[in-house]
């Protein structure tokens, strides 16, 4: 699945999030969870109509998303999910920040009892420059790609897209789409896991 991104909706957004913006139908509803300071939300809204809402708990975010006129309420994706209706959006959205939360398989089930379907979108950390900086400096890598030191990073679960892959099937997840980016490049599904930088998932229940 590799629907081009629509002009209008490339200009400010990154790279993954032009992706998910491009797959998702008009008109949707949609809870962007982690949705930070609402660039996707707004892109949806004004680009293709969807009723966006958000939950983020950074609260300097949660006021620039309420600056743009987005519904957006503070909150904890480890926690607060719970308190959303079984499918009330179609579309429920975590972008990059699976790998930030406590327990990323049950905030993955809280995604797909919200949501219709779920876009996931996380950085691979099989990434090849990646493995070089541990393999030749044997220190936790500082990169494009991870560009935090390792004591500052809100990074807590480390997964490539082989993990990704492997935890879907374990839990009977479909998988609707996915692409995998490089820079600004989309690369081959089957080398994702070396050449990836970035994977995004269009998942639902099987």
């Amino acid at each position: 699945m590799n629907a081009a991104v629509p002009a209008g909706l490339q200009g400010g957004l990154r790279r993954d999030l032009a992706v998910i913006a491009a797959n998702i139908a008009p008109s949707s509803s949609v809870l962007d969870i982690g949705c930070g300071d609402g660039t996707l939300m707004a892109a949806l809204r004004d680009g293709k109509d969807c009723d966006a809402r958000g939950m983020e708990l950074d609260p300097a975010n949660v006021s620039l998303c309420v600056a743009k006129g987005l519904s957006v309420i503070q909150g904890d994706a480890d926690k607060d999910l719970a308190f959303y209706p079984d499918k009330s959006v179609d579309y429920a959205i975590l972008s990059q920040t699976l790998q930030t939360t406590m327990r990323p398989d049950m905030v993955l089930e809280e995604l797909l009892r919200i949501g219709r379907k779920a876009f996931v979108s996380f950085p691979n950390f099989a990434h090849w420059r990646v493995r070089l900086s541990l393999l030749w400096g044997g220190r936790m890598p500082v990169t494009r790609l991870l560009p935090i030191p390792w004591y500052e990073t809100p990074n807590i679960h480390h997964l490539t897209v082989d993990d990704f892959r492997a935890l879907v099937k374990e839990r009977g997840i479909k998988v609707e789409g996915c692409w995998f980016l490089s820079g600004g490049t989309k690369c081959s599904a089957a080398a994702a896991n070396f050449r990836a930088e970035h994977a995004v998932f269009l998942l639902s229940r099987a």
